[in-house]
């Protein structure tokens, strides 16, 4: 629930103040020169839409996002399959212990989600029904959701109209007595600010949860993400940078809070109980707690180990799209793109764009329309939270909490990115961005 009154006046004029105009980088009005798949005319703004009956500026359909599962990653889920650990095993040890390495941290436990590793993190940190939790409403629902399974009241905040991650001056008008935790989103792979956040949230005794489900590889001022927080939570969905096709792991460097996560992973079973079906393990455990069943499997596991060989290239590929991207997308005015701040390692997970609505005679939903008849996937991250009828209700949210955010839902577009993609694939996007935007040009 956004607090919309007394303490927090000064940080909602401010966020109406800066929602007013977008600072995402614009292109100036020049044509678009890049590659055009079907027709030259494109570039000249003169090609008839596919949706009225013009050819599509691809022949092929281009979806947002595709997961790149090479021989590497084949021969290790065969190499699990033939080994007989197929669920929580040495692999997925093995898994852990690299996250963690990579997180610069000393704990990582792999789980079978970023929702999992979001509410290990909470149930471990203590959060109850006593406690409100600060969060961003530019989010997936998980984030919320864990929020409310570990009793606690969901407190929603606004963002900065350039990185859409949560704001911390509207972090720090949030807080109450009540407050136990921040829980930061890194927004399409860029960290939140931590430096403003810590300053608010450690002299207060209040612990920072890091939901970095786009942001594996990503750091701040030279510091990786996965140690800017109490605990970090890495998604390996089939989508992200790094994929299992359904995973996660919480990482800290807290050791107490890493075997409470650890244990509360597996039904409360004692620590490495997996290990009594090996030759050194022992049949005896206890259940100390009522936990959950939130572990990772050895053959999914596996994939995560030949994907990360190959994460550095995956990252690289990723930015040079995106810089071509933001060379393309320069040239089309009506729309607008994010940038790396600086000081910072953005894992580049999302590119979104944001269509100037005051430059086109389409509002997004059509603009969305038009690029899926030119054969371009898209989506958009995210429907903010405080729009969604549960939480609407539960929270008493309203649109006139969140002003940024709600400027940036009524422009926002998800394009594709993904290390499979080709620059040619770029290019065909981008024309056909350009090829809407001069169509529908006031």
């Amino acid at each position: 629930m956004h607090r919309g009154n007394g303490s927090s006046r000064r940080a909602k004029d401010l966020l109406r103040e800066r929602a007013a105009c977008s600072v995402w980088h614009r292109g100036t009005r020049a044509h678009y020169t890049g590659r055009v798949t079907n027709s030259d005319d494109v570039t000249r703004g003169t090609a008839t839409l596919a949706s009225q009956g013009g050819a599509p500026v691809r022949k092929d359909y281009l979806p947002i996002a595709v997961p790149w599962i090479g021989e590497r990653e084949k021969q290790l889920v065969l190499d699990a399959l033939e080994s007989g650990w197929i669920t929580t095993g040495p692999k997925t040890q093995e898994l852990a212990a690299r996250i963690a390495a990579m997180a610069g941290v000393k704990h990582a436990v792999a789980v079978n989600s970023a929702t999992g590793a979001l509410h290990l993190a909470l149930e471990a940190l203590g959060v109850g029904p006593e406690h409100e939790v600060i969060t961003s409403t530019w989010t997936f629902a998980a984030t919320v959701n864990v929020i409310e399974h570990c009793g606690a009241k969901p407190v929603l905040v606004d963002v900065e109209p350039d990185t859409l991650n949560m704001d911390p001056r509207a972090v720090e008008a949030a807080i109450t007595p009540r407050t136990k935790v921040v829980l930061s989103v890194d927004y399409g792979g860029q960290p939140c600010d931590y430096d403003a956040l810590h300053a608010i949230c450690d002299p207060r005794g209040i612990a920072i949860v890091d939901d970095a489900a786009h942001a594996l590889g990503a750091a701040w001022r030279g510091r990786p993400v996965g140690s800017l927080a109490k605990v970090t939570a890495f998604s390996f969905y089939a989508t992200k940078n790094l994929s299992t096709g359904e995973g996660g792991a919480a990482v800290t460097d807290d050791e107490e809070v890493a075997d409470r996560i650890r244990l509360l992973s597996l039904h409360g079973m004692s620590r490495d109980a997996w290990k009594r079906y090996t030759a050194t393990g022992s049949w005896y455990y206890e259940v100390v707690a009522p936990g959950w069943k939130y572990n990772l499997s050895d053959v999914l596991a596996a994939i995560g180990l030949g994907q990360l060989d190959r994460f550095d290239e995956f990252q690289r590929i990723r930015g040079e799209l995106v810089a071509r991207y933001q060379a393309n997308l320069a040239a089309v005015p009506e729309v607008g793109f994010m940038r790396a701040r600086e000081g910072l390692t953005h894992a580049w997970h999302l590119f979104p764009i944001a269509v100037d609505l005051d430059a086109v005679t389409i509002d997004r939903a059509r603009f969305i329309d038009e690029l899926r008849s030119e054969n371009i996937g898209t989506s958009v991250h995210f429907i903010p939270i405080h729009r969604h009828p549960h939480f609407r209700d539960s929270l008493n949210a309203k649109p006139e909490q969140f002003p940024v955010a709600e400027h940036a839902y009524a422009r926002a577009i998800t394009l594709p990115l993904f290390p499979r993609m080709s620059a040619a694939d770029v290019d065909d996007v981008c024309a056909a961005v350009a090829k809407i935007a001069r169509a529908f040009r006031r």
